[in-house]
């Protein structure tokens, strides 16, 4: 997609600071970061949603960023970290281009765990949530 930022990164059209990088995925420091060694993980083929990824690549994914992870935790000195995707703008994403956090957790980073990020309390049961799920 030719107005992608993440399309016209992984065409290195825009610099970024590249870490890893598979036939299929790139990994690169997010210009924002929320901690030191903050990572982006993106497909080069432009896959806007998780569910569009097809499942032979999900493989090579978890295998790039399980690279980019042992770089970070050598380089940082971590073993910590928070893995995230927001997935849709009511998650919070604004590049339209499928990409994973790898963020890696230091002591006294002020950061939570991923259970953070929400807290919706509509009251309905578990069980009513469940039969949806289920019967859908």
């Amino acid at each position: 997609m030719d107005t992608c930022l993440f399309c016209k990164i992984g065409k290195k059209d825009i610099e970024a600071k590249m870490i890893a990088e598979s036939e299929n995925f790139f990994c690169f420091l997010d210009i924002h970061p929320r901690v030191p060694g903050h990572t982006v993980v993106v497909p080069k083929e432009h896959i806007e949603n998780f569910a569009e990824l097809p499942l032979d690549l999900s493989r090579e994914l978890i295998d790039v960023m399980q690279q980019s992870m042992h770089k970070l935790s050598r380089a940082l000195e971590t073993k910590d970290f928070t893995l995230g995707v927001n997935e849709g703008p009511l998650a919070g994403r604004v590049v339209h281009h499928l990409h994973v956090h790898i963020m890696p957790r230091f002591e006294k980073d002020n950061g939570g765990s991923i259970h953070s990020v929400v807290l919706y309390e509509n009251g309905e049961s578990l069980d009513s949530i469940y039969n949806k799920i289920t019967t859908s």
